[in-house]
């Protein structure tokens, strides 16, 4: 499905597209197997983000963050990134 915007994306999201985008953007992966590109990845958080300060109250938003190799460098672009409750981000 082709939208005009991204807006018309997020105001066409239902719940389960945005949770079938998170575990997308934990895993690194579509639900069939196939690896996400960075694009779809970043577009894909972009749109958890924008449908979750729409839909949920703060307090159950999720919050982004990068994974780091054990050096404290950022992790190779492959890697996928993860999602955590705001409580949780520190």
């Amino acid at each position: 499905m082709t939208y005009q915007s991204f807006d018309d994306l997020i105001a066409a999201m239902t719940p389960e597209v945005c949770d079938n985008m998170r575990r997308a953007i934990e895993t690194g992966k579509w639900a069939d197997g196939r690896p996400l590109t960075r694009e779809q990845r970043e577009t894909c958080l972009q749109a958890v983000i924008a449908w979750e300060a729409k839909n949920l109250p703060e307090e159950q938003r999720t919050g982004y963050m990068e994974q780091q190799c054990k050096s404290g460098e950022e992790a190779p672009e492959e890697q996928p990134v993860t999602l955590r409750a705001p409580d949780r981000l520190q």
